[in-house]
């Protein structure tokens, strides 16, 4: 296995991976500290759903709550094969999953594109389970689709974005994408974790732009799949 500054930065085997348990973790609210809404759902009618993880959860979640169109995010576990694991158990690279955020959006007010324009240009996609001092699996960057329109937008943007790195001499993206369906279960993490720099405006926070801008109006919507393809949320 191979470790930098002491942590995993190979992916652990299901056979590996800690065993979790049947509930989910308690005390986590229902209610967003900032927006007010529900980060459970139901939400309203035409709300879709969009998981990101782009390394520590904290900024990334800001970054998204912040973003037009929103109606909630939530920050928690994903990818991995750990049942309903711990924020500690997550940190030791054994359950196979990376922080992640959920986005849940109105795409009449936003679009997937455009808070993938977010995702890309406010982290490194190019260190493949690292952001800056942050090291391991579970810091992998990653798109977790739920409609065809966002695994479109998660395609186009990735190539658009590649090649804008490339042209300013940066390295090949190595973001996961994959339908939320395959990446598996979206864990909600403990409750401090939740909308923690709201809580805490001092704390740690890794995630800005990058320097880096991200081309818009790629997707084009005479081409996406008919609307019963969609993929309902994990």
């Amino acid at each position: 296995m191979n470790f930098f500054l002491g942590r995993k930065t190979t992916m652990v085997s299901p056979d590996e991976a800690l065993p979790g348990r049947k509930q989910p973790l308690p005390g986590i609210p229902d209610r967003h500290e900032v927006l007010g809404t529900s980060m459970h759902g139901p939400w309203p009618e035409g709300t879709q759903v969009l998981y990101v993880a782009m390394g520590c959860f904290w900024g990334a979640e800001r970054i998204f709550w912040q973003q037009p169109g929103v109606v909630t995010t939530a920050a928690g576990y994903m990818g991995g094969y750990t049942e309903n694991p711990t924020y500690e158990e997550t940190c030791t690279g054994r359950t196979g999953h990376t922080e992640a955020v959920l986005v849940a959006y109105d795409p009449a007010k936003t679009s997937a594109e455009l808070l993938l324009k977010a995702f890309w240009e406010n982290h490194d996609p190019t260190t493949a389970n690292r952001q800056g001092n942050d090291v391991g699996t579970q810091y992998r960057s990653a798109i977790y689709w739920t409609t065809p329109e966002q695994e479109q937008a998660a395609i186009a943007t990735r190539d658009a974005f590649q090649k804008v790195l490339t042209d300013n001499g940066f390295g090949e993206i190595s973001t996961e994408i994959e339908p939320a369906s395959k990446a598996g279960p979206f864990y909600y993490a403990e409750d401090y974790h939740q909308q923690y720099l709201h809580k805490n405006p001092g704390g740690y926070c890794n995630h800005g732009p990058n320097g880096m801008t991200c081309p818009v109006g790629l997707v084009r919507q005479d081409q996406l799949p008919a609307q019963s393809d969609v993929l309902p949320p994990s």
